[in-house]
């Protein structure tokens, strides 16, 4: 997701909503990355695939265990630099959503609550606006009940065989 704030920079936002399925009872984790954007030209505008590697290796280490991904078809995520990232990792497994079908994405949710949340507040510089972004992020991380509210509204079957 990006946010702009006044002027020409950016924020880029990747996330995941996390569960283990093999310990009933453990609270869903929100688990995020920004990468702000001034609008200089040495500098990323979005995430790149090494960026959403590294991601995917920060939430395999805090969740301790192997990940199933359910992953949206952002032209990143489908690329082949991407598959060869994701064929490199052991204990990834990726299934991909529908083409547009938003509303199995908890991460939507995510965003959807932040922007709520950012609706009346000024426009700022991209620094102030990537210190809010962090800020509504992280409450979401201490609202376990939230996140597990955004992978319920989804409706899939998050249960193991």
């Amino acid at each position: 997701m990006r946010v702009s704030a006044a002027g020409s920079g950016r924020i880029s936002i990747a996330a995941l909503v996390c569960i283990r399925l093999d310990q009933p009872g453990i609270r869903p984790r929100l688990i995020y990355r920004t990468l702000l954007h001034h609008g200089r030209k040495d500098e990323p505008k979005g995430f790149r695939e090494t960026d959403y590697a590294r991601l995917l290796d920060a939430a395999h280490q805090q969740l301790d265990g192997p990940i199933v991904l359910v992953w949206d078809n952002l032209n990143t995520h489908r690329s082949r630099a991407m598959r060869r990232l994701i064929d490199a990792r052991p204990w990834l497994t990726v299934f991909r959503l529908p083409a547009y079908a938003p509303e199995l994405n908890p991460v939507e949710a995510v965003w959807a609550h932040m922007k709520h949340s950012l609706a009346n507040l000024t426009k700022h510089s991209v620094d102030q606006l990537g210190i809010l972004v962090r800020n509504r992020l992280k409450r979401m991380q201490y609202r376990p009940e939230l996140c597990a509210g955004f992978l319920a509204r989804t409706g899939l079957d998050l249960k193991l065989p």
